[in-house]
């Protein structure tokens, strides 16, 4: 039971009622995130460029027969390559008067002569052109919708060995040509694939609908495509929890997200007020609001046999605050002392409202929202008489101590478990810098990859179905 009031006071750090017609959460991506998205990403295209497979190829020009077998790209330069916001669309991805250097293995025969061995090639002037449409999907993640490709290869030339190197050059064209074809004919459909399937596995780990406790689950859904502009890309989050069980019953959010101006972090996540009210909300609505505290943890009972017992209720949905100057929780509980005879029915002795003012403090580690609660104010008044309430007065330093000694303890222990923030796996935040406003709070941080691009695609990529969205699409 007390483990209940525990729960229900896990994210009391909220702000006022908010809404379904409104995001509760806006994660924003700055130009300084999308260069250390940049700078895994081109990595992975490497990689994946490195990778396409070539067709042989063979044929003849009047005595001369040739066939090239095993044509491998040993090195793709990204030197030049860059990773931008395309207004209204997604992410363009370019490389200009690049170079890649590629190996194949030569069979060639003329008249009655024949030569086998490698060939060291390379691919220059190669320009890459990748736009990704971003969008909302069908389950409510980010997707990359579309892919718009264009390649070229400028020109190609071979370096060949051996005693008829003099030779095969007066050849090398015909090798060249129909390798440039083969290979700039790959380019777009790899980066293609990679985006459709590989890329988008690594999207679809970001949580739509996910339970932070036994009680209540949150809802990270896309609330609307990404907004991409020049130097930022806003991604909306439904942001706001549910009880367990009775997932339609959501708080309504109006609320609203603010705009943020600054660019100094790789990114900036805004959280609403709804975010945290519609927490409470939930806790309240799954009945968990509750706790009972035995007279060994409270203080001695007069009545030597019948054991006294305080029950804490909840008794509305704790409004929450936030400002420039801090977070508050206002918190109305009832609270029933009751004498406890043994074999006998309980018995009460009075009741009590209690109005209790909570401090909160946000912090954000990794990808853990987690909160810190203290009492700030405390308040106690009988619902009987005037009286009773002065009456009440000189004990209301001691039960906000017992407050402060049993419930706070173990409130803050679930607390700090926190709840996770919508990112996909392998990426974690650092540098994390918390800021109060007037009515929501904003976290900027910057990216960490822990895990490898490759390393995660891997792994989801196993887990991937032929029903699963991103692979239907691809195909």
């Amino acid at each position: 039971m007390m483990a209940c009031w525990v729960s229900g006071l896990l994210l009391l750090m909220g702000l006022s009622i908010a809404t379904s017609f409104n995001p509760g959460c806006r994660i924003r991506i700055t130009e300084r995130g999308l260069t250390m998205i940049q700078y895994e990403g081109l990595k992975f295209v490497a990689e994946e460029v490195e990778n396409i497979t070539i067709l042989d190829l063979s044929g003849k020009e009047g005595p001369f027969h040739y066939s090239i077998s095993g044509v491998k790209i040993t090195q793709l330069n990204i030197s030049n390559a860059t990773l931008s916001f395309q207004h209204d669309a997604g992410l363009l991805f370019e490389m200009k008067k690049a170079s890649i250097s590629i190996t194949f293995q030569r069979k060639m025969m003329y008249w009655l002569f024949q030569d086998i061995g490698q060939i060291n090639a390379s691919a220059e002037g190669v320009n890459i052109w990748t736009l990704l449409h971003l969008s909302k999907s069908n389950s409510g993640q980010m997707k990359i919708s579309k892919v718009s490709c264009k390649a070229s290869i400028a020109r190609m030339n071979a370096r060949f060995n051996g005693n008829f190197r003099g030779f095969y050059e007066m050849f090398s064209t015909i090798l060249t040509t129909g390798l440039r074809f083969l290979i700039n004919q790959q380019i777009c459909p790899t980066l293609e694939h990679s985006a459709l399937v590989l890329l988008n596995s690594l999207l679809e780990t970001v949580p739509v609908r996910t339970d932070v406790d036994q009680y209540i689950g949150i809802d990270y859904s896309l609330f609307s495509n990404p907004d991409v502009k020049s130097d930022w890309m806003d991604v909306d989050f439904k942001g706001t929890f549910y009880p367990i069980g009775n997932e339609t019953d959501m708080l309504s959010n109006t609320a609203s997200i603010p705009h943020l101006k600054s660019k100094d972090h790789m990114v900036y996540i805004s959280l609403s007020k709804h975010f945290f009210d519609s927490a409470m909300y939930s806790y309240y609505k799954a009945g968990s609001l509750k706790a009972e505290i035995p007279e060994s943890k409270s203080s001695k009972s007069s009545a030597k046999d019948a054991p006294l017992q305080l029950n804490l209720e909840v008794t509305s949905v704790p409004h929450c605050t936030i400002k420039p100057s801090g977070n508050t929780i206002s918190v109305s509980t009832h609270m029933n002392i009751m004498l406890m005879p043994p074999n006998s029915t309980p018995v009460t002795l009075t009741s009590i409202i209690m109005e209790i003012k909570l401090n909160a403090k946000v912090a954000l580690k990794g990808k853990n929202l987690a909160i810190t609660l203290g009492i700030r104010r405390f308040r106690m008044f009988s619902t009987k008489s005037t009286l009773e309430s002065l009456v009440l007065i000189p004990i209301q330093a001691p039960m906000k101590a017992l407050l402060q000694l049993t419930i706070m303890p173990i409130i803050n222990e679930r607390a700090l478990k926190g709840v996770q923030i919508p990112l996909p796996e392998g990426i974690n935040l650092i540098n994390e810098m918390v800021t109060n406003h007037m009515g929501f709070l904003s976290i900027g941080a910057d990216l960490h990859f822990y895990k490898g691009l490759r390393e995660v695609i891997n792994k989801n990529l196993l887990h991937l179905s032929p029903n699963n969205e991103t692979l239907s699409k691809a195909k």
